[in-house]
């Protein structure tokens, strides 16, 4: 790991390669998982709030949700989750085809709100873990976004640019810079032990 001021950062990262494959995964991180998407407390009210705009857009499988238990849960002590259908997609998806999506964030890009997504949702496959007053930036490999690391492979685009917008929107323009600059520095050295046999880091590489 290495620090970034008050954010660790797994090793993981370096020269992990990825680019959503919608069409290879289906949108699928939106459907699976033990829970909905994380959502800060600040966002519980952000959803609660567009809601309205976002209503027209959901399934009446996920309305009936909604209507029951609303649009997030209380999944741990202090911890929140959109809420789900059938313990399954989270009661934002909106499909196109088999292609699960987020309907936030397409009444989003229709320009009728200013919360795009839960940052959980944005930065995914990075996952952001507290530890008292630090925060660990974590790479979660899955095996339904092994498409996006191929994608991302043969598009030459490393993970930190893919995700430079959510990082940025989470911990600042001036904090992403010095992510690069100590991120090129990390990778460097890893390609450099790599060279003279040291043992490879776990991480997504072409």
């Amino acid at each position: 790991m290495f620090a970034v001021d008050d954010v660790l950062v797994t090793d993981e990262l370096l020269d992990a390669h990825f680019s959503c494959a919608l069409g290879a995964c289906l949108g699928g991180c939106c459907v699976q998982g033990d829970s909905g998407a994380p959502i800060t407390t600040e966002e519980r009210s952000e959803l609660e709030n567009i809601l309205p705009s976002v209503r027209p857009y959901l399934r009446q499988e996920a309305l009936d949700v909604i209507e029951k238990y609303g649009v997030w849960e209380e999944v741990e002590e202090n911890k929140f989750a959109t809420t789900c259908v059938d313990n399954a997609e989270c009661v934002f998806v909106t499909y196109e085809g088999p292609v699960a999506k987020c309907a936030i964030e397409k009444v989003f890009f229709e320009g009728h709100i200013s919360f795009r997504k839960p940052i959980s949702c944005h930065l995914f496959p990075i996952i952001v873990e507290q530890f008292g007053d630090v925060e660990a930036l974590n790479y979660e490999q899955i095996p339904l976004c092994i498409p996006a690391v191929n994608h991302g492979c043969k598009k030459n685009i490393q993970l930190i640019d893919f995700l430079r917008e959510p990082l940025e929107r989470k911990f600042g323009k001036a904090w992403y810079l010095k992510f690069q600059q100590a991120y090129e520095e990390h990778r460097q050295k890893s390609v450099s032990d790599r060279n003279v046999g040291i043992e490879e880091k776990t991480g997504s590489r072409c």
